[in-house]
């Protein structure tokens, strides 16, 4: 139990010192925001009401999570500033309606012109692999910490994978099921056997894989591999927890089921534990059924893997 403590405090204090770090790289302790006379709460303002054509205050407050006072005396500098305008909403005359004014506008522009190129001169010195490590800390951290209904809407990709994905694939899954299930390390051997067979037999237009991204950051994977020549095999499907709920294991399922009907297999199978139940449920949404069950003490538990059919040959 004190190691547990212990280890919580450091993780709070590197938060707190990561958070000092990152004030001081962007100025946000200067008494004007990028080189300007605006606060960090007067430009904050700014970019929100500059994203549209007119927000409802009380929205504005919701989305700032700030003070109502604390706002009307944000918002009152800027409207003496002739930065931004209030009128009565049309649908409630009671609530106010902000908008930028031209000079707003052109305020706004500038403050977003300086902050991209701030950011560009910080990332300018980074090699390209340096940059990806930062952009995908970042989208991890806005994803995983804070209340969910402020987080940005999400962008959700899927590539192909290049250099780098394979040791992540090996990686995530041994950190991620020995957190959630308790499996031990022969999980993460059996993935890296997976991983490496996959990439030393390559067979191309036989065999894919893929690697799902949630605003630029690695968030899941799925393999596609020839099990003989008419049956094609899913394997190592994993989605990150903080990217769950984004339908994106349905949509690497989706895409491993394509490519295997363009190769022309006729099967395709896949071997899973019935304690992985959200993944059960993509299998059986996509088609898959289960044929076979057997009792095995695998990865230092007692488990039944299951094996899962679907025939490609109909749609």
């Amino acid at each position: 139990m004190e190691m547990v403590q212990a280890e919580r405090d450091e993780q709070v204090e590197r938060v707190r010192s990561f958070n000092r770090r990152w004030t001081e790289v962007l100025g946000l302790l200067d008494q004007g925001l990028l080189a300007t006379d605006l606060s960090l709460t007067e430009a904050r303002v700014l970019f929100e009401l500059g994203a549209g054509e007119e927000t409802e205050r009380m929205d504005l407050r919701e989305r700032l999570a700030i003070d109502a006072s604390f706002l009307t005396r944000v918002l009152g500098r800027l409207e003496a500033r002739e930065l931004v305008r209030s009128t009565p909403s049309v649908s409630d005359p009671r609530r106010l309606t902000l908008q930028l004014t031209d000079a707003g506008r052109a305020a706004f522009a500038d403050l977003d012109a300086r902050s991209a190129r701030q950011i560009g001169e910080l990332l300018e010195p980074l090699s390209a692999d340096r940059r990806h490590a930062v952009v995908e800390a970042m989208t991890m951290l806005t994803a995983t910490v804070g209340p969910s209904a402020r987080r940005p809407r999400r962008d959700v990709s899927v590539r192909s994978i290049r250099a780098g994905d394979l040791g992540w694939v090996v990686q995530r899954h041994g950190a991620l099921y020995a957190s959630e299930y308790g499996w031990n390390l022969d999980f993460e051997a059996l993935v890296a056997k997976i991983v490496a067979d996959f990439q030393t037999g390559f067979r191309p237009g036989r065999e894919d894989a893929w690697i799902a991204e949630v605003d630029g950051a690695r968030a899941g994977c799925v393999f596609c591999c020839q099990r003989d020549e008419q049956t094609a095999q899913l394997r190592i499907l994993l989605v990150e927890p903080w990217a769950r709920g984004l339908g994106i294991g349905a949509r690497l399922v989706d895409e491993c089921i394509r490519f295997a009907r363009g190769a022309g297999y006729p099967t395709m199978v896949l071997w899973t534990n019935d304690v992985l139940v959200s993944a059960r449920r993509i299998y059986e949404a996509a088609g898959f059924r289960l044929v076979e069950e057997e009792h095995h003490h695998s990865f230092g538990h007692d488990l039944v893997g299951q094996n899962w059919e679907l025939d490609l040959t109909t749609t």
